[in-house]
């Protein structure tokens, strides 16, 4: 089996949990694939001849060749390491080299005995809802695992917006922004915005809005069938379409934003024996007691 190597380069421990993997014990079943800007930090630390040069990939190589990718750092790194796939569809296992992680929620310590259960076929694969975005009149796009976020961009000024769905009117507010989530999204900015938790293969989309000015905007789920669609008449004097907080278009009033699920999915390898209740329990605390402080519970 081929497994592609992408990670953090901004993560210090990055090098040596590449370096771990390398050295599984099951490493005579697998060939390893790495990013080719990786593999360079990693032979810069641990001796240039630990990765031979074939084996450093640039992204269209290292998709095309690999059965699994496995992905160190963080839930940016796994939204990332997304895109690179695309429509290629090749599964991604997320090891977390940080602190909160939805997509990337195996930890290091974990990673030896789930390399093992991909080995034997003791994993699931989940699919994952991707969203593409387009500014009406243009032909670019972007895509996004998470969100889509328009928002007033670095004003300080309110934006005016229009929500439709299917062409039918839905909202019209005045605020700092709107975030279209999918359910993978829905534990990421939305959650932080005050939105719901969506099990992510609920097939529907979430509406929530940023600071509206009024009390009477609400989040709003939707089918994942709809387009949807969000006009900005007027406000600053540039404002902002994100995709994953990683790629991003600053436009100026008027314009229109379409919004709608994409043709193909993210595949996630997940542990059999986990399922989506247990992450957000361990993520989240709930059942902890969250008077208790680090300071002792003083």
């Amino acid at each position: 089996m081929k497994f592609g190597i992408v990670g953090n380069l901004a993560k210090e421990t990055v090098s040596d949990a590449v370096l771990r993997l390398l050295n599984c014990e099951e490493k005579e079943d697998i060939e390893f694939l790495v990013h080719e800007e990786l593999g360079k930090i990693v032979n810069k630390k641990f001796g240039s001849k630990l990765i031979p040069k074939h084996q450093l990939l640039d992204d269209e190589n290292l998709v095309n060749q690999s059965d699994i990718i496995i992905s160190f750092g963080g839930d940016g790194t796994m939204l990332s390491t997304a895109r690179m796939v695309g429509r290629a569809q090749v599964p991604i296992v997320g090891i977390n080299l940080g602190k909160l992680g939805f997509l990337a929620e195996l930890s290091l310590d974990e990673m030896d005995a789930f390399i093992r259960d991909i080995l034997n076929n003791q994993h699931s694969v989940e699919e994952r809802t991707v969203i593409k975005v387009s500014i009406e009149g243009s032909d670019e796009e972007m895509t996004a695992l998470n969100d889509v976020v328009v928002d007033k961009s670095s004003s300080s000024r309110s934006i005016q917006f229009a929500a439709f769905v299917d062409n039918d009117y839905l909202i019209g507010y005045t605020g700092d922004g709107l975030i279209v989530a999918t359910p993978t999204g829905t534990t990421a900015y939305a959650l932080a915005a005050g939105g719901p938790i969506v099990v992510p293969t609920t097939t529907v989309l979430t509406l929530q809005p940023i600071c509206p000015h009024t009390l009477t905007a609400r989040s709003m789920i939707v089918p994942d069938e709809s387009i949807i669609r969000i006009t900005i008449a007027e406000g600053p004097a540039e404002a902002r379409v994100t995709a994953d907080g990683q790629q991003e278009k600053v436009l100026k009033p008027p314009f229109t934003v379409i919004i709608q699920k994409a043709d193909y999915t993210i595949k996630l390898v997940k542990p059999k024996d986990r399922s989506y209740y247990d992450v957000l329990r361990a993520k989240l605390m709930w059942g902890k007691d969250v008077r208790v402080y680090n300071n002792g519970g003083k």
